[in-house]
């Protein structure tokens, strides 16, 4: 019989799940969403600047207005062409100083060039923008994170509350809203979880490295505290994959390694110049570790909570009940309920103990806040919460549970002074408010979710939001404020402005500050200087000539005196006599060129009186020193020195100044109080308090004048100036040092007639150039910061290694056999099921 064969049947379309790529999308914008709410809120609530309609606080609070307002002006001027420098040299700052360090230190961040889109009067604005825009970010790439690690099929919403926690940390919102450059840190340290879970997956080979080199550009700093959390967290990924072999989990471990060290060497060319410039740098302050109460630091895990040495723990109760509820979660695994429970609890214990504390801070106690670590934590935490969601929402045994250890939490937390009014209301309203959405997530019904995602995502702002307005309250009663640009700012950049000579001669912006980098803000080449890498040498110039500074020396003011004007070839500068009083212009008569002539000799060296300092780099004797009883002579110009006074200084019945002295943190420059009429009353100054530790300085103009000229007829005859060089052409039979008006720091090499450069010489500080007998023409320096050669070397290797991974990735999947898996996606797609 003939066999009869069944007619095929038509084809099934396939039932696809839904697509993973809107949920998650979705969730990030939740979570940037959330976060922009919380912060600028919040601000507006509270009246900072620039937000609300009664702007009562400035934003710019301590190193913010100080630091990083003026950094970023000076990243607009390089932008728009318009700087004295380039990337290797400042001309504008300190009469000339590296760069480069202070680019990887402080603009680093790909953020940061956000700053040219802005008006240069408004980058106090720019920086809220990039500021808030880093927080976004931060909750973006923590989402993504959340869900790259368990892509949970339902309430993939909850992941953008979770990342919207992490971002909106106390950490965060009130110890790095005015540190910009470490919330850097605050993206780094999810983007690095990644490297890890692609290592683990053996996917991405290329692109971790990349995102290792750009934490590691954008802010080393944190990127170092980031890279250490990472790890900790990749280390516990493998303990709790019980599918991976001990070959699976060492290869995972080396991957990850070869990102990381392929990645730092990436960035070695910024990080290389930015430790060297640390070496040379003028030191901090060196404090003592000492570990903070266990009521404060349970205090600090609150909402409505500020201080500034505890770590900021803050997550929300969302992700903090969730976090204390895994342990008691019965449907995560043992292993994994354990594991980062206890990685949270050892983390958190590391703060407290001097070797981890150290470890985590590269070994070096920091200065100010002590525990620039606390987002690994709060990332940590905000994993963990995930953890124990994704295993389905947390019964009423598991929400008990965690709810008890935050009430032991608070109740900890009741014995400290920085818990305010508004903490255990929200925690309490909070608690409720999450729990109960919690439960309604669990009923499943589309309606009950939509209300549950109003409670615990209102929780989050509500709770973040009352604690950044908190922290902007007390930033403002607490620490320095700058103002905003305003007409001050206007008429002192004006006058500048327009007495502009560089490179002829330099324009000071003045020695009464706005901020400690007028210059970078206002423009000018003047003295002034703040940085974390301000050059010791420089440090050590300026005050044997009788310079002041704040910030325990690493906040240069600039020098107020013709003789030190006359030394730096500084042509104009900026007055203003008395605070809030109108500027005015200041011209010298004659400056001498930027590179002068001093005859041969054995070197000199600086004593302790900064008159005959300067004189001594001048070269000539122009003053008369007397106390203070003493007074003057008619017809000199008085200048009194008293670096440990703390109070004010009156000539006669002129204007009181303002001197802010008092070691170590504080000295006083040398005042200018103009010319003396002899004897008597009206040449007598006052101090108050009294104070005997006083010099006055009697400045005889002529014999000043006389000097400038015999610098003027032996100097250089024509000096240009780019961004890093300086060419000077000298009479004929020039002979003895020549001097150029600019800082010995670290790079600056010299060569004579066209010659091969060698290290530049020092004269008193300064740089300088021993020249041969017979007679020079000309000299030529070059300026290239310590570390960039080695550090571009070790950059191009990790380059090439960069490359064969790239190409060794390729070849293997060319001759991989058919038949052969492709590595699991960092996304896999659902098998089924309803989004929530």
């Amino acid at each position: 019989m003939p066999t009869l064969e069944a007619a095929p049947a038509p084809p099934v379309a396939p039932v696809r799940a839904p697509a993973a790529g809107r949920p998650r999308a979705r969730a990030a914008a939740l979570s940037a969403l959330i976060t922009l709410l919380s912060v600028c809120g919040a601000d507006a609530v509270a009246g900072v600047i620039p937000l609300g309609p009664l702007q009562r606080h400035t934003r710019s609070i301590n190193d913010l207005g100080n630091q990083f307002v003026p950094f970023h002006e000076h990243l607009w001027d390089l932008l728009h062409g318009r700087a004295e420098g380039g990337l290797l040299l400042n001309w504008q700052s300190g009469y000339g100083t590296s760069f480069l360090p202070d680019l990887g230190t402080y603009l680093s961040s790909p953020f940061a060039l956000l700053v040219g889109l802005f008006p240069r009067d408004r980058i106090d604005l720019a920086l809220y923008v990039i500021t808030v825009l880093k927080m976004a970010a931060a909750a973006v790439a923590m989402t993504v994170l959340l869900l790259a690690l368990r892509p949970a099929v339902r309430h993939r919403w909850v992941a953008g509350v979770l990342g919207a926690s992490y971002a909106l940390c106390g950490w965060s919102v009130l110890e790095s809203i005015y540190n910009p450059m470490w919330l850097d840190g605050l993206i780094a340290f999810p983007l690095l979880c990644l490297v890890g879970h692609w290592a683990k997956a053996g996917t991405r080979p290329v692109l971790g490295p990349l995102v290792v080199a750009l934490a590691w550009i954008a802010n080393f700093y944190t990127a170092y505290m980031a890279t250490i959390g990472a790890g900790l967290v990749l280390l516990l990924l493998l303990f709790v994959d019980r599918d991976a072999d001990a070959r699976g989990r060492v290869r995972a471990v080396l991957v990850a390694g070869r990102s990381v060290a392929i990645g730092i060497g990436l960035s070695a060319p910024v990080l290389f110049t930015v430790y060297l410039g640390t070496k040379h740098a003028h030191p901090g302050w060196v404090r003592e570790f000492a570990p903070v109460s266990w009521p404060d630091y349970l205090a600090r895990t609150l909402p409505g909570t500020y201080s500034f040495s505890s770590p900021a723990v803050f997550l929300g109760t969302g992700a903090l009940l969730l976090a204390c509820a895994l342990g008691f979660h019965r449907a995560v695994p043992r292993r994994e309920r354990y594991a980062w429970s206890g990685l949270a609890l050892a983390v958190a214990l590391s703060f407290q103990w001097k070797p981890t504390h150290l470890a985590w801070h590269a070994f070096v106690t920091p200065n100010g806040s002590p525990y620039r670590q606390t987002f690994v934590l709060c990332g940590i935490l905000v994993i963990a919460a995930w953890v124990c969601l994704s295993y389905g929402i947390p019964g009423r045994r598991a929400l008990l549970g965690g709810g008890g250890v935050l009430a032991l939490i608070a109740l900890g937390a009741a014995f400290s002074e920085l818990v305010s009014a508004w903490t255990y209301p929200l925690l309490a309203l909070g608690l409720a408010a999450v729990a109960g959405g919690l439960l309604l997530v669990r009923r499943g019904r589309r309606g009950l979710s939509l209300l549950a995602l109003a409670l615990i995502a209102g929780t989050q702002i509500a709770q973040a939001g009352v604690t950044v307005a908190y922290g902007d309250q007390q930033r403002a009663a607490r620490m320095d404020g700058y103002p905003a640009w305003g007409d001050e700012h206007t008429a002192r950049a004006a006058l500048e402005a327009s007495a502009s000579g560089w490179p002829a001669y330099r324009t000071d912006p003045g020695q009464r500050q706005i901020t400690n980098n007028d210059p970078l803000l206002l423009g000018g080449e003047g003295g002034a200087y703040y940085s974390s890498l301000t050059p010791e040498v420089l440090n050590r110039t300026m005050t044997a000539l009788g310079g002041g500074w704040t910030s325990r020396g690493r906040a240069l003011q600039s020098l107020d005196s013709p003789v030190t004007d006359a030394i730096f070839s500084v042509g104009a500068r900026v007055r203003v006599a008395q605070k809030g009083g109108p500027p005015e212009l200041l011209r010298a008569g004659a400056t001498p060129p930027f590179v002068t002539l001093r005859p041969a000799g054995p070197e000199p060296a600086y004593g302790t009186n900064p008159f005959r300092n300067q004189e001594l780099l001048l070269g000539a004797r122009v003053y008369t020193t007397r106390t203070l009883a003493q007074g003057c002579p008619a017809g000199t110009d008085i200048f009194l020195w008293a670096p440990q006074h703390f109070g004010t200084a009156r000539l006669g019945d002129g204007p009181v100044v303002e001197m802010r002295g008092g070691a170590p943190s504080r000295r006083a420059p040398l005042i200018p109080f103009g010319p003396s009429a002899g004897p008597g009353r009206a040449s007598r100054i006052v101090l108050s308090p009294a104070d005997r530790d006083t010099e006055l300085g009697c400045l005889d103009r002529a014999a000043l004048a006389r000097a400038v000229n015999g610098l003027r007829a032996t100097g250089a005859t024509r000096v240009t100036v780019s961004d890093s060089a300086v060419h000077a052409e000298l009479p004929s039979g020039a002979s003895g040092t020549a001097v150029f008006a600019m800082p010995r720091i670290a790079g600056w090499s010299c060569g004579v007639n066209g010659a091969a450069a060698t290290p530049a010489a020092d004269h008193l500080g300064l740089v300088a150039v021993r020249l041969p007998t017979s007679g020079a023409r000309s000299v030529d320096c070059g300026f290239r910061p310590p570390g960039l050669r080695s550090g571009t070397l070790v950059g191009g290797a990790a380059l090439v290694a960069l490359t064969g991974v790239g190409v060794w990735g390729r070849v293997r999947r060319r001759v991989a056999p058919r038949g052969v898996q492709p590595p699991p996606r960092l996304f896999p797609r659902p098998s089924g099921g309803v989004e929530g």
